[in-house]
């Protein structure tokens, strides 16, 4: 592939940014074991990742043949990710790579399936960095039509970041993230767990073991 020249760069947060993704098996787990539903291994885990709350909710209920209603999920597993979300950890070379580029003028953003409600609470500790984001879309943004794997949350970032969206670079640790920026028609980094099978993301431009192993001047963004 010749070299892109990237002028905006577009950052899922579960996983990719943040290590949120165990609160949510964690949480789902907890769930199920109350309602004497399946264990919520990587069988199923696998296809969750990146799912917008009720798209999720409900491949849970019937997957883990759970007798309540997406809603009624949704709804208990609230106070329990409210309780735990505040304690996320960054992901390797997030912070690094976010503060590079805020440091070298690359219009940044967050394209996130999280609520603004979870988004808050996920980056309790993390502020200061979160702060040198020039936009941040949650899936409830009053502009966004539909969740990934549509490219909506991507397509609003990119327009208030004032780039096309043929410019921009997204990094994504979901296949239906991965999905969602093609959609939209820009580049696609998956930097996705390691135990993710790789045919799930042929479709992504390329793959990473995590964002210390990007090497930005590959997409014509200044070097590290």
């Amino acid at each position: 592939m010749n070299t892109p020249q990237v002028k905006a760069v577009i950052f899922d947060m579960d996983g990719l940014l943040l290590d949120t993704e165990g609160v949510y098996t964690e949480v789902t787990q907890l769930i199920s074991d109350r309602y004497g539903g399946r264990a919520f291994d990587w069988h199923f885990k696998q296809n969750t990742i990146g799912l917008g709350a009720y798209d999720l909710a409900s491949y849970i209920v019937r997957s883990l043949e759970l007798p309540i209603s997406p809603e009624t999920f949704l709804e208990l597993r609230t106070p329990l990710m409210n309780e735990r979300f505040p304690q996320a950890a960054a992901m390797p070379g997030a912070e690094a790579l976010v503060r590079h580029l805020s440091a070298k003028g690359v219009p940044i953003a967050v394209g996130t399936s999280s609520s603004r409600h979870y988004f808050e609470l996920k980056i309790s500790r993390h502020r200061e960095w979160f702060g040198l984001f020039d936009a941040i879309v949650t899936a409830d943004d009053p502009q966004v039509g539909a969740a990934k794997p549509a490219p909506d949350i991507f397509l609003v970032a990119a327009q208030r970041l004032g780039i096309d969206p043929a410019d921009c670079l997204v990094f994504e640790d979901s296949p239906f993230g991965i999905t969602a920026a093609k959609a939209a028609g820009m580049y696609a980094v998956a930097v996705p767990d390691p135990a993710m099978p790789e045919e799930k993301f042929r479709h992504a431009d390329r793959r990473l073991a995590s964002l210390e192993a990007f090497e930005a001047d590959q997409w014509g963004l200044p070097a590290q």
